[in-house]
């Protein structure tokens, strides 16, 4: 049998990797970023920054005042006010 002449076909394979499906009957959800409302829009944006002080103060206690640190204390009590505005957890103010 003669063989053919020129390159040969490349043969593509397909990935056989199959993704999970929502089960029927379902609606794709949203994310929930999507979603959530933004803190600004529940409370009082100088309440907000007032609790996000308190929080940033009682982290800078607790290293005790170690120079260096402020810009990092002030952004992880904006996280920590701002996961806890948006799950409904009020932040207890002393």
């Amino acid at each position: 049998m003669p063989t053919p002449t020129g390159p040969t076909p490349r043969i593509t394979r397909r990935s056989t990797t199959k993704t999970a499906a929502a089960p029927k009957g379902t609606k794709p959800s949203r994310s929930r970023s999507a979603v959530a409302i933004a803190p600004s829009q529940v409370i009082d944006p100088e309440h907000r920054r007032a609790l996000i002080a308190q929080a940033a103060y009682l982290r800078a206690e607790r290293r005790g005042f170690a120079p260096g640190f402020e810009e990092q204390d002030w952004l992880s009590a904006e996280i920590e006010v701002d996961t806890m505005l948006t799950q409904g957890i009020a932040p207890i103010d002393s």
